[in-house]
């Protein structure tokens, strides 16, 4: 907690310009809250912004009441963090410390004054920020995920809550350390998040947690949306920030995290801008605030079953449910930018040790698995390569499985060439893994490998395998609106007899990135083609305009 209470130290220091506060004062009203009164609760809807005047207000530590960090916010300073701009909730519990004095603006007229003051935009995103990222460094405990550390339903909370970014801290149930048995008397002995002191999530959920935090709230409201981007991949990201930019009113919808296949990469070494590499989380996170400052939404976790066109020509979005009622999202333009999912392998047991021992992703989140272990990767594309570099850190020795004789063709050069040189790492090539054993956990693999001295079997004993092979692409959804090939990628440009490169064979429907037929399967190319398509979008909108008078 010291970094983040620095943190908020040192923005003190940094007041918004006399002519900023004069601007949120004409849209916001004066308030007085008296010392230890809360002025923001955790669950509370962040839909206003609140600068101080006169006076300091705390953090409070839900469970006991008393202060949680030794800073404070005094004058010249102002409450949030970055969920403000996607009207998340509140995840800390805020009290006046003594009389304070403030200025309260509705949130949206606070983000159409942050719109026309590109300055006053800058201070205040950088400072969120700068807050929701060193409180999920520092672990923030207001919410708190506790169940069987092996358990692949806390898996799932967990990662969704990490790879979005939101702080948490985390209980094994298992455990024997004092604060864990404190903790998990709370509840007994069964999976819950606990959020704040009162609010109690059992039996939890990726689409439960994200509801009460706000990001699965009021979506169905509003009127016919300019564009839905579907899928929250690099692609996706980097269309959302154009989108937004350009003025187009864009919803994203994605049904895991933010960052898609590319979030799940612990580091991406050949991205331009970033010599020393970035996680895929962290590169798409970024953007993910850069399209909010521009008013783009994004909803997560929600899956697209089906859609439809309606007569006017807008499109309509049906989507999952959770037993009361799917709901339908309508747009007048659609960008596909689903990308793809890694295949399951046909192999008994697999669906029963998925989170058990079987993962498709290699983040710090399963890396903790690894350790005095030995490690199993399949596929020999460049996130397999990433995920053998970054796991052989924590494992005894990693084992990367390739179908093929080279990794040439399916890998950067220098990835390949520095897995070839690490002792850490044993590179199986012609070789595919035949069975899985273990029944509450994965125990060991059989590997199966040929040459020309004909196949051998071998059984590695493994608590962790990652796999990451081929390209699944999800557009079912699509209900044969637009036309895909014969693996289900979307057909664009010449290949759907459409001059536009991203362009389908449904007007006003638009796809890029790793989903489309032919494209190139890298994270830059995502983003070019997220970035160059809304151009087309919006010119297509405007036509339609045209048509419509």
């Amino acid at each position: 907690m010291e970094t983040l209470g620095q943190d908020l130290e040192t923005m003190r220091r940094v007041p918004l310009a006399p002519e900023h506060v004069a601007a949120i004062c004409d849209i916001g009203g004066e308030r007085v809250y008296e010392a230890g009164e809360i002025v923001s609760d955790i669950g509370d809807p962040m839909d206003t912004f609140t600068y101080i005047l006169d006076g300091e207000i705390e953090v409070v530590d839900p469970h006991t009441g008393d202060r949680m960090l030794p800073s404070t916010l005094g004058p010249t300073q102002f409450m949030g963090e970055i969920g403000f701009l996607n009207r998340s909730t509140n995840i800390m519990r805020m009290r006046a410390a003594v009389d304070t004095r403030v200025i309260e603006a509705p949130r949206e007229a606070m983000l159409a004054l942050m719109s026309r003051v590109p300055e006053l935009s800058d201070h205040i995103i950088t400072v969120f920020a700068a807050r929701r990222r060193r409180q999920f460094e520092a672990n923030n405990d207001t919410i708190k995920v506790i169940g069987a550390d092996r358990d692949p339903q806390v898996q799932a909370v967990e990662r969704f809550l990490s790879r979005n970014r939101i702080p948490f801290q985390s209980y094994d149930i298992d455990a024997t350390d004092r604060e864990t048995v404190q903790v998990c008397s709370l509840i007994g002995h069964e999976p819950a998040v606990i959020l704040g002191a009162k609010n109690r999530l059992a039996d939890p959920t990726p689409r439960k947690v994200a509801q009460y935090l706000g990001l699965d709230l009021d979506i169905c409201a509003q009127r016919t949306y300019d564009l839905l981007i579907v899928g929250g991949g690099p692609a996706g990201v980097a269309a959302a920030v154009y989108a937004g930019s350009e003025g187009i009113e864009a919803l994203v919808i994605e049904d895991t995290a933010i960052g898609g296949q590319a979030g799940t990469s612990s580091r991406i070494e050949n991205y331009m801008g970033f010599p020393t590499g970035i996680s895929g989380t962290d590169l798409t996170w970024r953007g993910q605030v850069q399209a909010m400052k521009f008013g783009t939404r994004f909803v997560m976790p929600r899956r697209i079953e089906a859609m439809s066109q309606r007569a006017d020509g807008a499109f309509c979005a049906t989507l999952d449910s959770d037993g009361s009622g799917g709901d339908e999202i309508c747009a007048r333009a659609v960008l596909v930018a689903t990308g793809v999912q890694y295949r399951r392998l046909p192999l008994a047991n697999l669906e029963e040790l998925e989170g058990a021992g079987v993962f498709y992703s290699a983040t710090e989140m399963e890396a903790r698995f690894c350790s005095n272990t030995e490690v199993v990767v399949i596929g020999g594309g460049n996130s397999a390569g990433q995920a053998a570099m970054f796991l052989s850190r924590s494992a005894r020795h990693v084992h990367l499985v390739v179908r093929s004789g080279s990794l040439a063709a399916s890998m950067s050069s220098y990835l390949s060439q520095r897995l070839e040189a690490d002792p850490r790492v044993t590179i199986h090539y012609h070789s595919e893994v035949t069975a899985l054993d273990g029944e509450k956990w994965l125990e060991s693999i059989t590997l199966k490998t040929g040459g020309d001295t004909g196949d051998s079997d071998q059984r590695i004993a493994t608590r962790a395998l990652f796999i990451m092979i081929g390209a699944a692409p999800n557009t079912g959804w699509l209900s044969g609106l637009a036309a895909t090939d014969s693996k289900g990628f979307v057909l664009t440009g010449a290949a759907a007899d459409q001059a536009d490169d991203y362009a389908t064979t449904a007007p006003g429907i638009f796809a890029v990135g790793d989903v489309r037929a032919g494209s190139v399967k890298r994270v830059a190319s995502a983003v070019g083609e997220g970035s160059v398509v809304v151009s087309r979008i919006w010119q297509y909108l405007e036509d339609t305009r045209l048509a419509e008078t």
